[in-house]
């Protein structure tokens, strides 16, 4: 079953709850998120995607996954 761009959202708001987060996409399987939160100042690039792929709590896992792709882009807020 596909995921949608709300979804994916309201996942990443339960790690991220104060975070500006952007998903876009509408295919059910290719998406783009941007997610900046002062929980990521001093991490590195892969740490902050780490983070947010955890957050997905397993939707990127394989080819079982319901999530195919995601473009990311973290940061901590300016």
């Amino acid at each position: 079953m596909p995921i949608t761009a709300f979804e994916i959202e309201t996942l990443l708001r339960e790690s991220f709850p104060d975070a500006t987060i952007n998903v876009q996409g509408d295919d059910g399987a290719h998406y783009a998120a941007e997610v900046i939160d002062e929980s990521f100042r001093g991490k590195n690039r892969v740490q902050q995607q780490r983070a947010v792929y955890a957050a997905l709590k397993g939707k990127m896992d394989g080819s079982n996954g319901e999530l195919h792709a995601l473009a990311l882009t973290t940061k901590a807020p300016e």
